[in-house]
């Protein structure tokens, strides 16, 4: 898939964008079966797109081979249907590794994480991404958070680095967000992609809305798709209402529940899998899983989300 078809099938996407969590087996080793169906029931659900071994989809925690085999199995399962981007992430010389596994594995694109562990300075990190974006014929969206934060001037020089698509925020300074749309606007002609990437997006998308960024990640829609899809229809077509009855029903409960415990965004996305009846097993270290009471609040909850889109119907 070229750069400029990516693009412009991220940029006006007719579903949510799915992040997929990565199954493992009873013996902590990955289950492709599995996650071939997790992959397939979020197509068929409707997304938009495959964001496959990304935060959501524990890239931490796999091995290269693992990496390049549930890259393959997202693509193969896909089959065009919708683009499939992949993770990469670490160092320079991993992140490139990654990149190309990606690329071999037929991904159209790339989510370029934050480098491992250090905190380096602006022109460390523009020369870290560009590496990255020419070490493949794939287009990369480059995501800030945690020790990965860009001044306006550097995402300038991002959006003018061939290869590199998007900006993907999950840092949450809407002062940042904005200096940031504004500079590249200014300075860079055409068009280039914002995505919220926060935890649960779903929570801050009225405020990133506001701003001109449309695209966001739904890690609900793992385990959830109904509930994904409502609110995000309700967003699209202006019903406030539905909006609201979802983020205070559902939406800041699970947030509230998600801040209980550290690692949680990716926990209890995979514990809610389970509870939709797909075992796609546990997390692995150095994430730990939910306690039985914070799972049982969590279907509660799940239940409640529900009910809530059957009173539109």
């Amino acid at each position: 898939m070229t750069q400029a078809l990516l693009a412009a099938r991220l940029s006006a996407p007719g579903g949510p964008l799915f992040f997929p969590v990565t199954a493992y087996g009873p013996d902590g080793s990955v289950d492709l079966d599995v996650y071939r169906a997790h992959v397939r029931r979020g197509v068929d659900a409707g997304a938009a797109a495959v964001f496959a071994c990304c935060g959501t989809g524990e890239f931490h925690a796999l091995a290269p081979e693992e990496f390049e085999a549930c890259v393959r199995a997202a693509v193969e399962e896909t089959a065009g249907r919708v683009p499939v981007v992949a993770g990469t992430g670490y160092g320079t010389a991993l992140a490139v590794r990654y990149a190309r596994l990606a690329e071999a594995a037929g991904a159209d694109g790339l989510l370029a994480m934050p480098p491992y562990l250090v905190v380096a300075g602006q022109e460390g990190l523009l020369r870290h991404y560009r590496e990255v974006a020419a070490a493949t014929s794939l287009p990369v969206v480059v995501y800030q958070r945690d020790n990965a934060v860009f001044t306006p001037r550097t995402v300038v020089e991002l959006a003018r680095t061939e290869g590199i698509i998007g900006f993907k925020d999950g840092l949450g300074d809407l002062d940042l967000m904005q200096r940031i749309i504004s500079a590249v606007r200014t300075e860079v002609p055409g068009d280039f992609l914002y995505f919220n990437g926060l935890p649960t997006a779903e929570q801050t998308q009225l405020a990133y809305r506001a701003l001109g960024i449309t695209l966001y990640s739904s890690a609900v829609f793992c385990f959830a798709p109904e509930i994904a899809l409502a609110f995000r229809a309700a967003l699209d077509s202006g019903d406030d209402p539905t909006v609201h009855r979802l983020l205070d029903g559902f939406y800041r409960p699970f947030v509230e529940l998600r801040a209980q415990g550290r690692g949680y965004a990716v926990a209890l996305v995979k514990a809610g899998v389970r509870l939709r009846g797909l075992d796609v097993g546990e997390v692995r270290p150095p994430l730990h899983e939910p306690s039985e009471d914070h799972v049982k609040q969590l279907a509660q909850m799940i239940e409640r989300g529900y009910a809530l889109i059957e009173e539109d119907k």
